[in-house]
């Protein structure tokens, strides 16, 4: 079930990477702060917003199977704003 999730972190991980290797910022550490903050953003959804509402899709499997989803997607956009940040600020360094 938590396929999306495992997929988006993976391309959050290497959309990080490749970034920072365009921009000649360490690529590493790019990696591993959008990696965190990916997970970070997902398991505050999951521990908030889904255990809240599991409760009402119980017995709905495609319920359940989209409510399951929301982390990932949610997760998604924080990695955005964070790989936006990161890269405001390599800009500023830059100038």
């Amino acid at each position: 079930m938590l396929h999306l999730a495992r997929f988006a972190a993976i391309a959050v991980l290497v959309w990080f990477y490749m970034t920072a290797k365009e921009k000649g910022e360490p690529p590493i550490n790019w990696a591993i702060i959008g990696l965190i903050g990916y997970w970070i953003a997902w398991w505050a959804v999951k521990l908030t917003v889904v255990n809240a509402l599991s409760g009402m899709v119980a017995k709905s499997a495609t319920g359940t199977f989209l409510l399951v989803q929301v982390p990932a997607l949610c997760a998604i956009g924080a990695a955005f704003l964070i790989r936006k940040k990161l890269l405001a600020d390599a800009a500023a360094k830059k100038e």
